[in-house]
């Protein structure tokens, strides 16, 4: 071997070893938290549903009720072996009574978010509801499904089955009081989410239920829509996760905006809706960002020498809102001025 190849390893020595340091170390930690084993594959035979049930009777009740009891989930065993892997090693640890090892024989979703978020969408990731998941805010900012997802809450059965709950007091004002449907219908019916919307979202986003409280507000808190109607909570490829890009979030309900018309107004179609309105809630009348509609308007109509200004410099009126002439402020079929 020639003196330069043998600086050449030399050089490099250092480097693989701690490379090779790095990936023990990282071994040993992975090792370390719950559910580790059986992350990674560690051989352990299925138990069935019924021997999970002895001890884990009222999320037995729960699962029944739900597509995960027949599912076939991770490693293609249906039940709660679907989700936390097969249980014999589990059950062995727990007869012996070392319950330390016998959590870590299983996955108890006590990991990373983004390891307990993988778990779910060995199932769920064939839905164009979930296929953004691995790079939305939610997943970036850490949260997994179990956050919002509640695959078997116990707590639900608590409450006696004939107690009548009544709707939230905010919605009585414009829905009178009337019984509102039992949690676990609740939870059944919405997708196994922990909680009601916008209460769940609520939980994270209180600077956004806030915003809903101001005079001029989408009426969420009134029960008639939905966090989830714009936003699409697993991710999107708009911003903020919204279901559709740009203005065509907003022409869903407001169709009466979307045309197409002959002469545009430029803002919708570029900036979008929110260029003008907030859309959760606001002190001005009709969402507006600006409670004279005038400002509004000469954030962008403000060059009396540019091409979107067509009045003079001292021809702006020092009184009342524009559109008192450009009436139709989201486009017009006849005028290039949205005069009508």
């Amino acid at each position: 071997m020639s003196a330069r190849n043998s600086k050449s390893l030399l050089a490099v020595a250092p480097a693989v070893v701690f490379a090779l340091l790095g990936i023990f170390v990282a071994q040993d930690e992975f090792q370390s938290r719950p559910g580790a084993a059986v992350a990674a594959g560690r051989q352990s035979a299925a138990i069935g549903q019924g021997v999970c049930a002895g001890c884990h009777a009222a999320h037995d009740v729960l699962v029944q009720k739900t597509p995960h009891s027949d599912g076939s989930g991770f490693a293609g065993a249906p039940g709660c072996e679907g989700c936390h892997g097969p249980g014999q090693e589990h059950v062995t640890a727990v007869v012996q009574a070392d319950m330390e090892a016998a959590r870590s024989l299983i996955f108890s979703f006590d990991g990373s978010p983004s390891e307990n978020a993988e778990r779910c969408l060995t199932c769920h990731d064939s839905s164009s509801e979930t296929q953004h998941f691995d790079h939305s805010e939610h997943q970036l900012n850490g949260v997994a499904c179990q956050n919002c997802h509640s695959p078997h809450p116990t707590e639900v059965l608590a409450g006696s089955p004939d107690e009548v709950a009544l709707v939230p007091l905010i919605q009585r004002d414009f829905i009178g009081n009337v019984p509102m449907r039992r949690e676990e219908d609740r939870w059944l019916r919405e997708r196994l989410l922990g909680d009601s919307q916008p209460e769940l979202c609520f939980g994270c986003h209180a600077g956004i239920e806030g915003q809903f409280s101001l005079p001029s507000h989408h009426p969420v808190g009134e029960g008639l829509l939905t966090c989830t109607d714009c936003h699409n909570p697993h991710g999107s490829r708009n911003q903020p996760m919204l279901r559709s890009a740009n203005r065509d979030t907003c022409v869903g309900c407001h169709a009466e905006k979307r045309g197409p018309f002959i002469f545009e107004h430029a803002a919708a179609n570029v900036e979008g809706c929110t260029i003008c309105h907030t859309p959760h809630g606001s002190v001005n009348r009709m969402l507006l960002v600006r409670r004279e509609e005038r400002f509004l308007c000469l954030q962008c109509h403000v060059d009396p020498f540019a091409p979107n200004v067509p009045h003079g410099r001292l021809g702006f009126q020092t009184s009342g809102d524009c559109v008192r002439c450009h009436t139709a402020v989201h486009g017009s079929n006849s005028s290039p001025f949205l005069l009508d």
